[in-house]
């Protein structure tokens, strides 16, 4: 993805025919919803003149884009989803987030495709008034969970409680401890993994522990269970994380070789196969189970937890849990 512009891209021979948003969605690594947005705002320049999605390229034409696009400031909007709260106190709440829901809006075509079904509509709906600390398109959130994990989330109702959250959380006192089902048998009951975690430079929706310069990650973990199945070999583990990066467990359980069941974003296979047939998980295998923190008010330490959700014990009971 383009990083800088504005950005000229010479058309060769061999991209003869193609349209112009299709030759700019691969060179710039964005849908062609998005490049469609740049020449809609007079962005891209094809030999110094406005050009049309739709044109055909005929090569040797050079290809100007000006600047980025201006997509319009989202605003959370109350939708009537079902939510699973934990707990709940005039300062916070905090809920069991299913697999598949986004915590909030994120980058899209359009404004359903960016700002529907997300938690914090669910949140709007059911509490009204949130922190507005976060800004209009993050109302109360706190911290993130990836959109296939499940798992306990705090939110905070009131600006004060979110600043006092927050807090927690930047001087690590917030314990998260997460379950998380990787492929293969872990040696060692117990390990720790520090390793710096920065963006992917080649595939952006990724993280890596490969390049030097990012930011500091240590992920614990502990062998729960070991599995010998038909399907091979697995191991059931409790993690928990001092510190809360994107993708954080995900890419540094695959630096080790054991990726999380379902994360085929880090090389897990979509499919694993058996001696009778293939098991899959249209998922990742990664809970967040427990979450211990103070109640930013009165101090109270607060310990809660969920179990894993029935579609990751049901996928636990296909593997056989022979071990």
């Amino acid at each position: 993805m383009v990083d800088s512009f504005p950005a000229s891209f010479p058309v060769a021979d061999r991209d003869a025919g193609a349209r112009l948003d299709q030759f700019l969605s691969s060179r710039l690594e964005v849908s062609r919803a998005r490049v469609q947005q740049l020449i809609q705002q007079a962005q891209v320049l094809v030999d110094g003149k406005a050009g049309k999605a739709s044109l055909r390229l005929r090569g040797g034409e050079s290809i100007h884009v000006l600047g980025p696009a201006r997509l319009e400031p989202l605003r959370a909007i109350a939708e009537d989803i079902p939510l699973d709260i934990v707990y709940e106190d005039a300062d916070l709440a905090v809920i069991n987030k299913p697999a598949g829901m986004m915590v909030h809006a994120g980058a899209g075509a359009t404004e359903d495709v960016r700002n529907r079904g997300t938690l914090v509509n669910a949140l709007l709906h059911r509490f009204g008034q949130l922190s507005a600390v976060g800004g209009e398109l993050r109302p109360g959130i706190v911290h993130r969970l990836d959109k296939e994990t499940s798992g306990l989330i705090v939110v905070a109702k009131s600006d004060d409680a979110h600043r006092k959250l927050a807090a927690q959380f930047s001087k690590r006192e917030v314990k998260k401890t997460y379950l998380a089902l990787v492929h293969g048998r872990l040696p060692n009951e117990r390990g720790t993994i520090d390793k710096s975690i920065s963006r992917d430079s080649v595939r952006r929706v990724r993280m890596t522990t490969r390049r030097s310069g990012g930011r500091e990650a240590i992920t614990h973990y502990r062998v729960e269970r070991r599995i010998d199945s038909g399907f091979g070999k697995f191991t059931l583990l409790e993690v928990r994380i001092d510190t809360g990066r994107t993708h954080q467990i995900r890419v540094h359980l695959a630096s080790i070789g054991h990726t999380v069941v379902g994360d085929t974003v880090y090389g897990a296979p979509a499919q694993v196969k058996g001696r009778n047939g293939t098991v899959s998980l249209n998922r990742n295998f990664l809970h967040a189970a427990a979450l211990e923190l103070r109640q930013p008010r009165t101090g109270q330490t607060l310990t809660l937890r969920r179990e894993l959700p029935s579609e990751l014990k049901e996928f636990l009971e296909r593997l056989g849990q022979t071990s």
